[in-house]
């Protein structure tokens, strides 16, 4: 096979419901160029990546660095941090990607030399590639929170990686008193999966209505919108009446400096609010391994070729995921799956030497305001050289839906998490 065909690209990002069935096509007409491709990063942008790379050209030798033997994901983990399901329904590992025949490495990746071709880790290993991904997710601008460091947020958890933060934030909303005080504090964008910290609010004060039906939640929020706004606002007031607060960012939201050990927040505003339990999300960057290894831009994103998501900084290098300027393409787990099939479809045309198809990009993203009340977003997303990424259409779920609706919307949402896992990690 001398090039992609369209329909069997389309089919083979996702398009089509029967995608796992014809996605192995163009393995069986592989080239063999047997080149050595190092992905760093095993979410779903990574691990996706992965896996599709084997489908388009099984002949590829890939290493995926992860640090983590289980990788805990952030869709769903509002639900673990409120007690609706345990950590372990979060929790992929990667023997189905060892057994297609990746090769996994656990350990954390110390320095990327682009120039040699170069991955170093803290094992002492050294790998070397042909095509590198780097996937490594988000790191946080903790100079831009006044009063509070990393260390610090074992005190007031960010829950924003899924793993030992979710415990953290689940242990102090059980240890609380009921007719406290709970705090959820979102960034200003951009920053990962924007519905959220409004899906947390949401779920936290199900879990509160249930057990601590006296406690208030406040959000003070650095925005004066939001995503899903009107939907999520609508559910709070017939879910939860009175129970939840937002302020925008103009109105008093914006924090100005944090007092850990008194958990009080002060806003530009010159107001103080102590609370039981701060859920305060700070400012996001990429990934460590690409600030440190040169591949960001002053604002800490990775600045890309939004058709391939080869680096604009490094040639051979491509960055997917929350890390990369991905046009209008929202930070999600959804589209990092997206990208890291689009992505997987660069390196094989590039080592083919062939010309990739113009590529469409999808993010669909459920929230749930209760276990049995879901809402959604849906977008498509073309590539123009002038644009970059742009949004083609979309739409969300309708204001005046009834009761039934919401709950087939919360069905949907299950059912998404376990295809997009599968497909990730599976």
């Amino acid at each position: 096979m001398k090039h992609f065909n369209r329909r069997k690209f389309c089919k083979l990002l996702g398009f089509s419901a029967v995608q796992l069935s014809v996605a192995g096509l163009l393995s069986s007409c592989s080239k063999g160029t047997s080149a050595r491709v190092v992905i760093v990063g095993g979410g779903f942008g990574g691990a996706t990546c992965a896996k599709y790379l084997l489908r388009f050209d099984s002949s590829l030798q890939i290493t995926l660095v992860e640090p983590s033997e289980k990788y805990m994901t952030c869709p769903f983990s509002n639900m673990v941090i409120t007690g609706v399901q345990a950590p372990d329904s979060i929790s992929h590992g990667y023997s189905a990607q060892q057994q297609r025949g990746v090769e996994v490495i656990h350990a954390k990746v110390q320095a990327v030399d682009a120039t040699v071709k170069m991955v170093a880790l803290d094992n002492g290993e050294v790998i070397h590639y042909d095509k590198l991904v780097l996937s490594p997710g988000i790191d946080f601008k903790w100079d831009a929170v006044e009063g509070m460091s990393a260390r610090d947020a074992e005190l007031i958890p960010h829950a924003w990686r899924a793993g030992r933060q979710t415990s953290i934030l689940r242990d102090q909303l059980k240890s609380m008193d009921d007719g406290g005080v709970v705090v959820v504090a979102p960034p200003e964008n951009p920053y990962r999966c924007p519905p959220g910290p409004y899906e947390r609010v949401s779920l936290i004060a199900h879990y509160l209505r249930q057990h601590k039906p006296k406690t208030k939640i406040l959000v003070l929020d650095a925005k004066d919108s939001f995503s899903k706004q009107a939907l999520f606002q609508q559910g709070w007031d017939e879910l939860y009446p009175g129970m939840v607060e937002w302020v925008s960012g103009s109105k008093g939201g914006r924090i100005d400096e944090v007092d850990v050990t008194t958990r009080t927040l002060h806003t530009e505003s010159g107001d103080k609010h102590k609370a039981d339990v701060i859920n305060l999300i700070p400012p996001q960057k990429a990934g460590e391994v690409a600030i440190t290894s040169g591949f960001s831009n002053e604002d800490g994103w990775c600045p890309v070729d939004q058709r391939t998501f080869e680096s604009e900084i490094h040639k051979d290098v491509y960055i997917i995921g929350d890390a990369c300027i991905a046009g209008k393409m929202p930070k999600s787990g959804f589209a990092a799956n997206s990208q890291g099939k689009v992505c997987a479809a660069a390196i094989v045309s590039s080592l083919w030497g062939e010309d990739m198809p113009e590529p469409s990009y999808v993010n669909t993203c459920y929230s749930l305001l209760s276990p049995e009340y879901g809402i959604s977003v849906a977008a498509v997303y073309r590539y123009d050289e002038n644009r970059g990424i742009y949004k083609t259409g979309g739409g969300v779920s309708p204001v005046d839906a009834d009761a039934s609706y919401r709950l087939q919307e919360a069905r949907y949402a299950r059912g998404w998490y376990d295809s997009i896992t599968m497909d990730a990690f599976g």
